[in-house]
């Protein structure tokens, strides 16, 4: 079961008239990982979110959850039944009463978890007889996290789940992610363009930038892929034509050339030895580097 997908997507495009969301997504989740989603806003993640989920048709390409198509009507049905969404927007009856929420959402499923609710209610310390729309932010977001925690699902779906809350808040929703896939049961894919927290918890993620994906991978394997070489020349740094693989960049600054590499990195410096730099420097990059390198390379 590790190896096998929950989420898939191939060549997946969606246009909004001349406005294109997504421009070719490949992207794979596989079950009972943390997967980030990281972009910067506009970038796309909502548009798949929504396609994965049957609220939006995609203009064409492929995306499945759990092995079926999530463009048609009845499969889309049946994946929203194994998996539990949290919007951006915390969207919840303001209306009702903590309480009323939970009482209501528990009947629709059968597989409900009373003793996560119970869980929860405690630690999250919500006021279960104080209406919706009188709880703040975090609270709102504690709330609708209760209510997809005690679901059962297979599949989570968070966009944005952190946005707007405090370090403390933000700490124990992260915390509760990582102890709801502490079992095996449950895959988490959540969007987000806070790079510390999908650092912090996440075991693999795609960086999608332009509606496509520009980095995919483990967080470790990432930590070992990228590089940044840094040469050092007596006169001004020359404008090689470099051919190792993976060499996302080639910066010149005075007497300094830049490389930025995404393979292994021992190509890319035994080449550079050959334009006989003063020194070379190799230095691994973070996620925050990572991303800003790969989504800021075209502007």
């Amino acid at each position: 079961m590790a190896d096998a997908l929950v989420v898939e997507t191939r060549a997946l495009c969606k246009r909004y008239g001349t406005i294109e969301a997504l421009a070719g997504l490949d992207l794979q989740v596989a079950a009972g990982a943390i997967h980030g989603f990281l972009g910067r806003n506009g970038a796309g993640k909502t548009t798949t979110i929504k396609i994965l989920l049957g609220m939006a048709r995609a203009t064409s390409g492929e995306a499945r959850v759990f092995g079926v198509a999530a463009g048609d009507h009845a499969a889309s049905v049946a994946i929203r039944r194994r998996t539990a969404f949290v919007s951006e927007e915390k969207d919840l009856y303001d209306y009702m009463t903590v309480a009323d929420m939970i009482r209501l959402t528990a009947g629709f499923y059968p597989r409900w978890r009373r003793d996560l609710e119970q869980r929860y209610v405690r630690s999250f310390e919500l006021p279960l007889d104080r209406k919706i729309r009188t709880l703040s932010r975090g609270t709102r977001t504690k709330a609708a996290l209760l209510l997809a925690l005690c679901r059962n699902a297979e599949l989570l779906v968070l966009d944005e789940p952190t946005s707007g809350l405090d370090p403390a808040a933000i700490e124990e929703v992260l915390q509760t992610l990582v102890s709801a896939v502490a079992g095996g049961d449950t895959t988490v894919f959540f969007s987000s363009h806070q790079i510390a927290e999908v650092d912090q918890i996440a075991d693999r993620i795609t960086i999608i930038d332009r509606g496509r994906s520009v980095v995919a991978g483990g967080l470790d394997e990432l930590g070992e892929r990228f590089r940044r070489i840094q040469l050092v020349f007596d006169g001004d740094a020359p404008e090689p034509q470099l051919r190792a693989p993976g060499i996302e960049r080639i910066r010149r600054r005075g007497r300094v050339l830049e490389l930025l590499s995404s393979a292994s990195a021992d190509q890319a410096v035994a080449e550079a030895r050959a334009l006989n730099p003063v020194s070379i420097d190799v230095s691994p990059l973070t996620l925050k580097e990572i991303f800003l390198e790969m989504v800021q390379r075209e502007d």
